[in-house]
């Protein structure tokens, strides 16, 4: 247990490419975000949901937090997350990484760095909605949605471009694992997250066939 570190759980956001709620959808006897919370309460004493629907997950009986800043994706959740945490050190964990499992995050948890952002690269990408995240980190996020505002406010009608995750990494020099040489008895396909029915589909396929 993770005394020192409060959990934060992002719910998933709009689910546009799933067509409906994935945090909501059925996993054998569980939704998807009874899966996570279920995962997390065994490492973390604090768990924080961070959503901007908190009547969907008071079955939970999680504290809840919203967005403060809107429309800006995950790193919004990220940010009302650290925001309310009273620990310095929080794990962030988006609730569609339904093949994640208490070993790794317990290594991510536990891994000694001074970086503010403790995170994995795996299965070829950067996994930056699993891992370690400081309260340092806020004012950061504040400066890297602002200057985000900016540019969509220049860009007029033109294509909003969302403040990525990934930028906050690089702009804390973050702290990257290589989760295949690093990360103990690490299994491939561990951080893989649905985000469309068909990845629901294979979600499924491979909790069914016991090869997770």
């Amino acid at each position: 247990m993770h005394t020192d570190m409060t959990g934060i759980i992002l719910s998933g956001g709009k689910s546009l490419r799933m067509g409906r709620n994935k945090s909501l959808l059925k996993i054998g006897d569980s939704t998807a975000i009874e899966r996570i919370v279920a995962l997390m309460r065994d490492l973390f004493p604090r768990l924080i949901l961070s959503t901007n629907s908190p009547a969907e997950y008071e079955f939970l009986g999680l504290r809840m937090v919203e967005d403060t800043h809107l429309k800006a994706g995950p790193i919004a959740g990220i940010h009302a997350g650290l925001t309310a945490s009273t620990t310095d050190k929080n794990f962030v964990i988006s609730c569609d990484m339904q093949l994640m499992n208490r070993d790794t995050i317990d290594f991510l948890a536990s891994y000694r760095t001074e970086k503010r952002i403790t995170i994995a690269k795996a299965d070829g990408y950067y996994q930056q909605l699993a891992g370690v995240y400081h309260k340092d980190a806020i004012p950061v996020i504040d400066a890297l949605l602002a200057d985000n505002d900016v540019k969509e406010s220049r860009a007029g009608d033109q294509k909003k471009r969302g403040c990525k995750v990934l930028e906050l990494v690089r702009q804390m020099d973050a702290k990257v694992l290589d989760a295949e040489s690093e990360i103990p008895n690490y299994r491939a396909g561990t951080f893989y997250n649905m985000n469309k029915p068909h990845e629901y589909e294979e979600i499924l396929n491979i909790l069914a066939s016991g090869t997770e």
